[in-house]
């Protein structure tokens, strides 16, 4: 019996059949803050760890990057003058941080998971191996790609255009906190700023519009490589994205 015909016996609504096969999910490190100041609310990776579970149990093939702002923020005054690599590798750690907290959240929801760092900490995580993240990937755990690139002067934003590419992601979804995509300018500081449902690689880079950095946009581009940008505040996004909803704004050749 198929899932969906599963759930439709036992009374709950059929799902339809994902959209994409294998995604990556791109998330900041405020994304895990909560309304702390700095640092990582518990609840809060709770909470996209069940949503991220519920995406995986649908047959959807997860790998995840994640920033390290959270975190770095609380170092940013003991970074303040120091040599740009030593802060990245700063930042690199946070990120390690991060994606621990995470692999727990989805292994309590009862997700298998591995983590690989670009930097080795064999103790704590596996090396970044391209060919062992596909396979993981393929017997359905979640991948968590920590410690961006391994290179300073790379933004986890270029880890996970780079990523994605690397382990054949179809897209991938750049969540947002609290914008439900991309708009004509910041809404935030502009209330004129219009909501942009869809546009293409060579425009958003044109019209100078923040999706990602630019390193990272031009991978996307140069690999025809679509992005949804999309609010990560609404717990149900994700699962809408993979159902082929149109949610937030695309980005595509």
């Amino acid at each position: 019996m198929s899932a969906a015909a599963s759930q439709a016996v036992h009374g709950q609504a059929a799902q339809p059949e994902p959209a994409y096969g294998r995604v990556l999910l791109k998330l900041s490190g405020e994304a895990l803050m909560g309304d702390l100041d700095y640092g990582t609310d518990p609840e809060r990776v709770r909470e996209i760890a069940s949503e991220v579970a519920a995406v995986q149990r649908r047959g959807v093939e997860v790998a995840i990057v994640l920033g390290g702002g959270n975190i770095y923020r609380g170092l940013a005054a003991a970074a303040a003058g120091m040599d740009r690599a030593t802060g990245d590798y700063m930042g690199m750690l946070a990120i390690v941080l991060n994606a621990l907290a995470l692999q727990d959240a989805l292994e309590k929801a009862e997700v298998a998971t591995r983590v690989q760092s670009a930097i080795t900490i064999s103790e704590v995580a596996e090396p970044y191996i391209r060919r062992r993240a596909i396979r993981h990937l393929e017997k359905g755990r979640i991948v968590i790609f920590a410690a961006g690139t391994g290179n300073p002067f790379f933004s986890s934003d270029t880890a996970a255009a780079l990523r994605a590419l690397v382990v054949h992601a179809e897209i991938i979804l750049m969540a947002k906190n609290g914008v439900e995509g991309i708009y004509s300018a910041d809404p935030r500081k502009d209330p004129s700023a219009e909501f942009i449902p869809e546009i293409t690689h060579k425009e958003a880079l044109t019209r100078g519009l923040q999706v990602m950095d630019s390193t990272a946009f031009a991978l996307c581009m140069d690999n025809n490589l679509p992005i949804v940008v999309f609010n990560m505040a609404d717990g149900r996004n994700i699962n809408r994205i993979v159902s082929g909803e149109r949610v937030g704004t695309l980005v595509r050749t």
